[in-house]
């Protein structure tokens, strides 16, 4: 005689969003990193003199290396926080589409130019 539970249903674990949610704002906040240190660098002598981290290179050493420190904290400290969680990401990827898009104009010598 066998005995089915028609009540147990296997249980499947929720998909949480999170840790991809850390990742791309964590990239959205590097590239505007990137950009603004780029620009500090060219207007400042005080922070060009100060990100220059090897001297063949410049202050492109520094902007480079801050970069990658300020993107991989904020994505630690994300995923450490948002790991298990299920995060608004349409509102994250907007955000960080938002950072990319204003970053690149950032780059370009017109707008540069400005400040």
């Amino acid at each position: 005689m066998s005995t089915q539970n028609s009540s147990v249903s296997p249980v499947t674990p929720a998909l949480t969003n999170g840790s991809g949610a850390a990742a791309i704002l964590a990239a959205g906040i590097g590239s505007f990193t990137l950009a603004v240190l780029d620009i500090a660098g060219d207007k400042s002598t005080y922070v060009k003199s100060s990100l220059i981290f090897y001297k063949p290179t410049g202050p492109l050493s520094g902007v480079v290396i801050a970069t990658v420190v300020v993107c991989l904290l904020t994505w630690i400290l994300l995923e450490l926080r948002w790991k298990k969680r299920t995060v608004a990401l349409r509102r994250i990827s907007t955000i960080s589409l938002v950072l990319l898009a204003t970053s690149l104009l950032l780059t370009f010598p017109p707008i540069v130019d400005l400040f």
